[in-house]
């Protein structure tokens, strides 16, 4: 016997006998739905013996029998009616389990999302991807899709999104482009932070979407539902469906606020913010600029985050703040790092540690943030150091900057194009995808061992763009991306230490050593990477170009 649980009030599992029902009662189960018609295998028990078995032993049953391959709009609705008849837990069998998990999927698609339904389905073993458009179609069979058709498709009007079709477009103007997003406001999120430290206002980090989609290029309004990588299509919500012949998929990825207990309850109060998110970053620096005296906690999760430099950033200002203001030596600031170091790449720690010993800041590595007590003002770390039984420790704050856990989004996650750890599976060089000769992937959604910032984003973009361009023409790749991304760490308001680097950790600078030494603060990186980054990334990604290559072509960006 082989129960496999999708939730808590219903299980599937392949052919079951009458000798299980001892087992199957054992497991809590209250009703049995048999999905498997009768003769259809010369070994296979009559329902009869299965009713007379589970009869015996106090459980009921229903039969709803569904042919091999054929699950139709009134089989789904058998279903439905006999779950809602019938007492749970239920066992739901056929011959492997695949018809039941498919029912229940197409029952679940009125009221559950596509993203949740796959997740419990392929957690079971059963893999609904095949039927991802019929499920978003409510579970009933499609029947007018209203196909568009286009050369290129992209998911996600992020920096990579956009940057890939504006260079793409300069490269082969002549591509039908279409670029998929339900949002209405593009947002340039490295600001946060500048928002956070008194910098910058919220307002100049957002623009509308419509702003900044290229000339030429089609802009789908909808989510995204589920992906049909054999038929070259992109199913969105509502069972819309739309075909390409190359896809890129660039949606970023999805801050898990609720990996955190108690924490999306608090936020945006009780001293509980984060520069994650565009409406909590004003919040930021109202605490700072209130905050006298206590404790300021400041959380970095496990990795990958996108910009793991901005959890630090955040609180280097917040420090520089109180040190000006001359209330520093009242407040104790604690940076609760999940990892086990200050910064990955070791060439940017000294110049680092000297803002650390600057600010008084206590280092506590391996704390992983688990839950908040808002009200209370208290914190809950799990700390898990090497060699060591891991324990918990609750910290009381006054303040408490969040950085949040990070995931691909679930509709990532639960599709053909994921990785077993759920992000896009992509060659680390040419960007396309693994499986997939048709699709690339860039931006924080795919897997390369790269840091997830914009900086890496402007590398890739062009990557492939070229490589697509390229794949259009007959040819194989000619271009690659060589794992480079920046962390602009902003120490004090006007200097930063400039981490630039690759794959592995090697150093990437972008300005000759003699003009700009990124190892080291400067007030020269700040001018260039930060007070001028903000008119330079709108630029560059409707141009489809570089940008932060050179100084005199930063100096042209931003007149």
């Amino acid at each position: 016997m082989d129960l496999r649980k999708i939730s808590p009030r219903i299980s599937v599992s392949p052919q079951i006998t009458p000798d299980d029902m001892d087992a199957i009662k054992a497991e809590g189960i209250r009703a049995i739905i048999c999905n498997r018609p009768d003769g259809e295998g010369a070994d296979q028990p009559n329902f009869d013996e299965i009713e007379a078995a589970a009869k015996a032993a106090g459980i009921e049953t229903r039969y709803v029998p569904v042919q091999s391959g054929m699950v139709t709009d009134a089989d789904v609705e058998a279903f439905g009616t006999a779950l809602e008849d019938l007492p749970r837990p239920v066992l739901a069998y056929c011959r492997t389990g695949t018809r039941s998990a498919t029912l229940w999927s197409f029952h679940e698609s009125q009221k559950r999302p596509m993203a949740d339904i796959l997740a419990a389905t392929k957690a079971a073993g059963y893999d609904m991807n095949g039927v991802a458009r019929r499920i978003a179609n409510g579970g009933k069979t499609p029947t007018d899709t209203g196909d568009a058709k286009f050369d290129v498709v992209i998911v996600g009007a992020g920096a990579g999104g956009i940057s890939v079709a504006a260079s793409l477009k300069s490269r082969k103007s002549d591509l039908s482009i279409a670029i998929i997003d339900p949002a209405d406001i593009h947002y340039y999120q490295p600001g946060w932070t500048m928002v956070g430290g008194g910098i910058f206002q919220a307002s100049e980090t957002a623009k509308t979407m419509g702003s900044l989609i290229p000339r030429g290029v089609k802009w789908i309004k909808a989510a995204v539902a589920a992906f049909e990588p054999e038929n070259n299509a992109v199913i969105l919500d509502g069972c819309r469906v739309v075909k390409y012949d190359r896809l890129v998929v660039a949606p970023g990825l999805k801050l898990d606020w609720s990996a955190v207990e108690g924490l999306e309850e608090t936020l945006g109060r009780n001293g509980v913010t984060s520069n994650y998110r565009y409406d909590l970053a004003p919040y930021t620096w109202q605490l700072v600029q209130e905050m006298k005296s206590g404790r300021a906690l400041f959380t970095q999760p496990p990795m990958p985050i996108k910009c793991a430099g901005a959890p630090q950033k955040a609180m280097y200002l917040s420090g520089d703040a109180w040190f000006r203001r001359g209330v520093l030596k009242d407040i104790d600031i604690q940076f609760m790092n999940a990892g086990g170091v200050l910064f990955g790449v070791k060439d940017y720690v000294p110049a680092l540690m000297q803002y650390i010993k600057k600010y008084d800041t206590t280092l506590n590595f391996f704390h992983n943030l688990i839950s908040v007590d808002g009200p209370a003002k208290t914190a809950t770390f799990k700390i898990t150091k090497p060699d060591t039984t891991p324990e918990t420790v609750t910290v009381e704050f006054d303040m408490m900057h969040v950085c949040p856990p990070q995931t691909a989004p679930d509709f990532i996650r639960v599709s053909p194009l994921a990785d077993t750890a759920g992000w896009v599976d992509v060659d680390q060089a040419t960007l396309r995808h693994k499986n997939y000769d048709n699709i690339w992937s860039l931006g924080d959604v795919m897997n390369a061992p790269n840091a997830k910032t914009a900086a890496a984003a402007r590398k890739q973009a062009p990557t492939v763009a070229e490589n697509i361009v390229a794949d259009v023409a007959g040819r194989s790749p000619t271009a690659a991306y060589d794992g480079y991304g920046s962390c602009p760490l902003t120490v004090e308001r006007g200097k930063i230490v400039l981490a630039e680097f690759g794959y592995g950790g090697v150093l990437k600078p972008s300005f000759p050593p003699l003009f700009l030494d990124g190892t080291k603060p400067s007030r020269a990186a700040w001018f260039l990477k930060e007070k001028m980054l903000p008119p330079i990334y709108w630029q560059a990604m409707l141009r489809g170009k570089e940008w932060m290559a050179k100084p005199e072509k930063l100096k042209v960006a931003a007149e």
